[in-house]
């Protein structure tokens, strides 16, 4: 079931999205035989771009940090869901471990957490939440701006298990990406589930992985439906051994933005687009909106001034970025009372079950809206959460957002063939 989201937006559905309305049957009996073939992530969250010719995902997060963000009318399909993928992992499961970042001033995504552990002991688990900081060797009870409490323990190895004080959790759920490498801790968990698997974690995940896997997903997805696969696919290239600061790999860089420009400008006037172009050029592993630059002219990459290298050559963990994926740019015609805005879908195993804007008043509809100075507005339920009703206009209350379901499920599917072709072969081993 896929909740058709609703805000204040108003205006008719453009063509795009009524293809996706008129082809709703095909489409979920397609999604339907996807699903039984690959295991979906416990979660993920992805961030659209809709330009009105032009629908897709420009970021996949399988470690969701925003669930604070959601709306309460969407608890129930979160718990629904939730239950769902417990059952599909470890359908025994009667307590879990969830492990977060270390992020303990930031409110926000504690919010996110505690939201998160009350969405999942209302599906009957128990919940306790470990750290991996060093310095807390004890229950430690914060206490949130919003008025919840959230407990952080210590957590301890027992063999390949991780426990706590009375507490032998049946499988262990990140919430933390793993940038800086995987923790001694968690190497080596062999007798518990550990989800996402720990290979899922920005230490060894590639976004030009999770393109590739995208890209021959929404390949057989245009041909079921009849639709050019550009309309719903950013295309990429990469570029490998990039040192900022010292200026290496940056003509190699320029050469492959400009044949990406001009790429696009071909598919432009093809559909009668009049809207400079752009590439958005970032790290290739990596979250929070680091290591992000859009361009709309190659000259742009060779003339960087310091400030501009020290921007775009170190990411979360004090990472040093060598390798970059460059991205066709998507405009976003969304607005949120009057600011540019774009909407970020959240999933918990193959459902939709909510979603917000990301909006931002002092940026435009080409440039990152993932920066400081953002703010998020929640996406409300309509009525009901079953599936279109062809028997309305496209612009009706439960068709509004389908095709924002449609397009953050493909890239769930897609991060669900990358896991899959990114394990290691022991673990590939063992699922065949």
């Amino acid at each position: 079931m896929v909740p058709h989201l609703t805000t204040a937006l108003s205006g008719p559905l453009l063509e795009l999205e009524k293809h996706f309305l008129d082809n709703a049957t095909a489409i979920e009996h397609w999604m339907r035989g996807q699903w039984q073939e690959h295991t979906p992530p416990f979660y993920g969250s992805t961030d659209l771009r809709n330009s009105g010719f032009k629908l897709a995902p420009v970021d996949l997060n399988l470690f969701p940090g925003g669930f604070n963000n959601l709306n309460d009318a969407f608890l129930p399909l979160c718990i629904q869901a939730a239950q769902a993928a417990v059952e599909r992992i470890c359908p025994g499961a009667s307590q879990l471990l969830l492990i977060p970042e270390n992020h303990t001033r930031n409110q926000f995504y504690l919010q996110n957490v505690a939201k998160l552990v009350s969405i999942l002991r209302l599906t009957g688990l128990k919940i306790r939440v470990g750290t991996l900081l060093p310095e807390i060797t004890e229950p430690t009870v914060l206490e949130l701006t919003n008025g919840s409490k959230l407990t952080l323990e210590p957590i301890q190895r027992s063999g390949g298990r991780l426990v706590m004080k009375d507490f032998d959790p049946c499988a262990v759920l990140l919430n933390n990406d793993l940038s800086g490498g995987i923790p001694a801790l968690l190497q080596g968990l062999d007798e518990q589930w550990v989800i996402p698997p720990v290979h899922a974690g920005w230490h060894s995940r590639r976004k030009s992985n999770h393109a590739a896997a995208y890209d021959r997903v929404t390949r057989e997805f245009a041909d079921v439906i009849g639709i050019d696969q550009w309309r719903l696919n950013p295309a990429y290239d990469t570029c490998t051994g990039l040192d900022f600061h010292a200026r290496a790999g940056e003509q190699e860089l320029a050469d492959k933005v400009a044949a990406m420009l001009d790429s696009i400008r071909a598919k432009y006037r093809e559909y009668g687009v009049t809207d400079e172009p752009f590439v958005v050029v970032k790290a290739d592993a990596g979250t929070y909106g680091m290591g992000i630059m859009m361009v709309k002219d190659a000259a742009e990459v060779t003339g960087l001034n310091r400030k501009q290298r020290n921007k775009m050559s170190v990411i979360k963990e004090g990472l040093e970025v060598h390798d970059v994926i460059i991205q066709e740019g998507v405009h976003t015609f969304e607005t949120v009372e009057g600011a540019v805005a774009e909407p970020v879908v959240y999933m918990m195993d193959h459902y939709v079950v909510g979603g917000f804007y990301r909006v931002h008043t002092e940026r435009g509809r080409d440039e990152n809206l993932n920066a400081p100075g953002m703010h998020f507005k929640p996406l409300a339920f309509e009525t009901c959460c079953s599936l279109p009703d062809s028997a309305q206009g496209p612009d009706a209350p439960p068709n509004r957002f389908y095709a924002y379901g449609v397009v953050a499920r493909l890239a769930l599917l897609a991060a669900s063939v990358e896991i899959e072709e990114t394990a290691p072969i022991e673990l590939a081993e063992l699922a065949a």
